[in-house]
This record gives structure tokens, sequence and C-alpha cells, in this order.
């Protein structure tokens, strides 16, 4: 290898000088001859081969370089502007530029604003004309009417208000935008002249989804009971809200019949005393009205005989079977065979006088039911706070642990401005699908809807009470994003001892229940400032009926995507 180095130097030499012959024959050695082969080698002489100038032009920069940090930078800089060693600076042609791009944005938003304000009206428009013509050739019953009454023209005019308050807004911030590039030293001025000449936060502010006004004067009924006779209540259909809505009913029978009413057994129904304040029943009516069915079994001393049994449904019969019909045997009921209070079902609202025509009787312990379907003076029914005299806001609502818990479930994760979303998906297929407007909506269509209303109450955060798929709620929540911001769709979590929210219910040995999960659900959604619900839903059903009763409900309260159809429907089996 030393000699392939040596050969291509002597090449390189041979290229680069000429040498005289003799010359090249003196200097030829032997190769082992190391001491003369360190002659040869050129030996390492920076400062006599380099020119002169190369050395001033390394040295220089180097002395001023040091020169620079030793007498401080700031004072070569100020004495010598244009040697700034500082990145450029923040041109105010950048800043001026940046500023044009922006209010050019916000006007594109101000314009889609307006054009949203447009459709609005048109669309108003060509509704009130459609519905004055459909009007005038056609007729509807009272109850359906009375269904779809809203108050068109005020929140017509709330949606408008508020999308020209947000124009303001918007207005407010492109002159913010453009004048903030001119300002130079006075910031003052710049404030004064950007001070909005319409307080859109003072008293020209407005709440697009207040809260419902109530009518003061309502037509109400005395429960004044015998103490000597009762009403059983027979609630078999459905789930826990089902029998709620049936309880309530009853109710509305027992005032009407002048009898107390019994709960159910927990034995063959649900431990009501475990979701519901049946103390407070008593208490909003200055007496006992209702029994627990272990209070009714002490006071008839084991004496638990139905002397009449009347089913509001003919067929079948009450909606019993023989499997319910044992289970009454097995907590000692006995009775003779259900009669029923019309031939035939009907679809037919029935007044208050054709109960007590049907159903009063001189004897002490009558069993009514099912009467989750009874059509009753339904509008009567379901006003605010129903159609008995009492001193509550409402009369069936969850105990004092699940109120306490959903208040602090609240002041923990939600705080006082938030969504409550209602989200039924497990088994509401095929069932929204059997009815002439299904109300199964595709994810995306819903998550479009629900933005709406997010729009509308400016919520932070949307509580969700779902039975859907993690699958499903992954997707919704992927999808609810508004101006860039997510959304979060925030579930209750699973109990742990390190958060104390939920520490009440399992202190008194309510927690890990199914049903007082659900009425957890149920009172946090009351407790909402928008409520969207499942049409269809009696959960949701009973949630409406608590906001109505302690005044939360909103003008914005709605079912999902409603007045809408899905996008798409699968075929029926």
């Amino acid at each position: 290898m030393m000699m392939e180095g040596d050969s291509d130097g002597e090449d390189d030499r041979h290229r680069l000088i000429e040498r005289p012959q003799e010359e090249v024959r003196k200097i030829q050695r032997s190769n082992f001859e190391i001491g003369e082969e360190v002659r040869r080698v050129p030996r390492f002489r920076p400062f006599r081969t380099i020119n002169k100038w190369y050395l001033v032009a390394i040295f220089v920069p180097v002395i001023l370089v040091v020169v620079f940090f030793s007498l401080g930078s700031s004072k070569l800089v100020g004495d010598f502007p244009s040697l700034s060693f500082k990145s450029a600076p923040y041109s105010a042609a950048d800043r001026m530029r940046e500023s044009e791009l922006k209010a050019l944005y916000l006007l594109r938003q101000q314009k889609l604003g307006f054009a949203r304000l447009w459709n609005l009206t048109s669309v108003n428009s060509l509704a009130s004309n459609a519905s004055h013509l459909s009007s005038s050739n056609s007729t509807a019953n009272v109850s359906d009417s009375a269904k779809s009454k809203v108050h068109e023209p005020s929140i017509l005019m709330d949606d408008l208000r508020s999308e020209l308050l947000s124009q303001i807004r918007i207005n407010e911030e492109i002159q913010h935008t453009l004048l903030s590039s001119h300002v130079s030293g006075n910031e003052s001025e710049f404030l004064e002249y950007a001070s909005p000449d319409f307080d859109v936060n003072g008293g020209n502010m407005i709440n697009r989804c207040r809260k419902v006004d109530y009518p003061a004067n309502l037509k109400t009924i005395e429960w004044k009971p015998d103490p000597k006779k009762f009403l059983l209540a027979i609630c078999i259909s459905g789930q826990m809200s089902n029998h709620l809505i049936c309880l309530e009913k009853h109710m509305f029978f027992a005032a009407l019949l002048g009898r107390t009413l019994v709960f159910p057994s927990s034995k063959i129904d649900y431990q009501y005393e475990r979701v519901l304040d049946i103390n407070h029943i008593n208490d909003c009516f200055g007496g006992k009205v209702v029994l627990t069915f272990e209070e009714f079994a002490e006071k008839r001393k084991g004496r638990l005989h139905i002397d009449r049994f009347i089913c509001y449904i003919s067929n079948p019969p009450c909606y019993m079977d023989e499997d319910h019909i044992k289970k009454l045997e097995r907590v000692g009921i006995s009775m003779g065979k259900p009669t029923a209070a019309w031939p035939k079902d009907s679809e037919e609202n029935r007044r208050a006088d054709d109960i007590v025509g049907k159903f009063s009787c001189a004897d002490e312990v009558l069993a009514v039911g099912d009467l989750f379907y009874a059509k009753v003076e339904e509008e009567w029914v379901m006003q605010t706070g129903g159609p008995i005299k009492h001193k509550c806001k409402s009369v069936i609502q969850p105990n004092r642990l699940i109120i306490l818990t959903a208040q602090r479930f609240i002041q923990t994760f939600l705080g006082e401005n938030f969504i409550a979303l209602h989200f039924r998906r497990h088994g509401f297929l095929k069932f929204c699908n059997a009815k002439k407007e299904s109300c199964f909506f595709p994810i995306p269509q819903a998550a479009k809807c629900i933005l709406q209303n997010v729009e509308k109450t400016n919520a932070p955060v949307i509580y969700l009470s779902t039975d859907a798929a993690e699958s499903e709620t992954n997707l919704l929540q992927s999808l609810i994003v508004l101006d860039g911001n997510v959304v979060p769709l925030v579930k209750r979590p699973s109990h742990t001892s390190v958060e104390k929210w939920d520490a009440l219910l399992y202190r008194n040995h309510l927690g890990s229940d199914d049903q007082v999960e659900a009425m957890l659900d149920k009172t946090i959604c009351a407790m909402s400032s928008v409520f969207i619900g499942a049409s269809g839903s009696t959960f949701t059903e009973d949630i409406l009926r608590l906001r109505k009763d302690w005044r939360s409900a909103s003008v914005c309260d709605e079912y999902l995507c409603q007045g809408r159809r899905p996008n798409f429907i699968a075929d029926l089996e």
C-alpha cells in the first residue's frame, strides 16, 4: 500500500513539475531507506507557503468578532444600525397582510351568516304560506294540533336577533383586525376608535334558548282519599319509564275516585323506593295519599284480596298473563276474574266523567291496569305540575340522594351551561323503521343536527346519555366539531374511590343499581340548559316531564333532528 501511495505521488509530481533527468537519477533511492523517504515527504510549513492576503482574510473577521463581543453588541449596533445582528423585524407590511387575510376570512363568515339569515326568513315564509293553505283545506284533531303548537313568530324573531348579533360581533372583529395593523405607539387612540358603538354584552343581549314560560292559572282537582278505600296500581308493559308514566296516570285515577293509591310490590315490580321519594309525594298533598305495598299489607292485616279488578285495556286483559297472576298470588294477593271497562279498545281520548262512571264502586280494594296506554284528558294530565293540586314543583321525582348526586356531577364535569343528549340506539333501529316516520338517524346526520343546537346555546360540553356502542359514540364525537374546536361528549365515568361526586349513592347502598343509574341520567338531563331527546322513547318523555315540572325546559328543547327524515332508511325484514 505504501508503494502505491508513493507512485501516485510521483505521477502527480511528474505532471505538475518538469524535472531534469539527471536530478531524477540523484534522488532515486532504495525503498528501505527510511531517512531519505522522510525528505521526500513535504513538510507542513503553513506560514511559508500561504499567501499573506489569505492570512488577512482569515484573521480580520476573527478580530472583528472579538471586538464586537468585548465592547458589547448593543453599543456597536447603536452606532452602526446597518450592522444589526438581530433577525429581521416583523414589518408593518407583514402585519397588514396578515390582518387583511384574517379580515377576508371574517368577511366570508359574515356573508355565510347573512345567507343563513336569508334562508331562515325564506323557509319560514314558505312554511307560513303552506300552513295557511293546509289550514283552509284540512282539519286536525285537538290533541295533534296542541302537540304541534310552537310560538313560530317569537322563535323566528329570536333567531333573527341572535344571527344579527352574531354578525355585529364579526363586524367588530373585522374592524379590530384591520385597525390593529396600523397601531403605532399610542394605543389609546386605537382603542377609542375600535370601541363598539353597539353594546353586544349589555342590555341588548338576548337569550336565544330562554326558559319556557308557563301559564299561571292551571286547572286542578283536589285529592282527598277515603282512608278505607284503596286503588292498587297494576303496571306491566315496558321498562321503568313506562311504569312511571303508568303510576302518574294511576294517581289521577285515584284522585278522581277518592282512593288511596297503593304502589306495586317490589317482588313483582320495581323497587320504587330506591329511585323515587315516596314521602315527598305525601308531603306535596299534605296527607297520606300513597302507600307502599308493605304499608298496605300492614294496614289490611294480611287481608290482601282484590275486591274488583277492572282492565282499562281489554285485549289482552290488563296486559296480564298467567305468569304475572302467579306472581300476585305469591305475594298473598287473591282476586276474582278481571273485567274490561269497555267492550272494545279505542284510541279515543276519554274524559274524567268517563273514568268516574266506569271505575267508581263501593268495594274497598280496587285494582286497575295497565294505564300506560290510557288516553284520559291528555292535555290536562300533561300540564305543568299535573292535574292534581299540590304544593310542590313536581310530585313524582327522584329521591334526594339522586338529585344531590346529579348536582355534584354537574359541578364536577359540566358546569352551568351544557346540552344534554339522550342518544337511544340499542334496539331502536327496528323500532323506528317500523314507524311511519323513522326516528333512527345516521350518525353524520345526527351530528349536524346536534351542532345546530350547540351554535344556539354556545354550550362548551354535551352530556351524553346513551346505550350506543363505543364505535358509534366515537364516530359521533369525531364529528361534533364547531369552528375547529371539538365539543366534548361527557358520559358518566365508572365508579372509583378517588372521585367523590357519587359517594352519597354508594354510602347509602344505592350504587351499581341499574334503575338508580338510569334515574341519575334522567336527573342530569333534566337540569341541562337544552335537552335533545329521542323521539318515541319513554325515557325521553320522563325527562321532558321533569324539565316541565322543574321549570327548566328551554324553547330550544327538541327531539334529535326534529322535523327531518333520515337521509337513508334500510328496508324492512
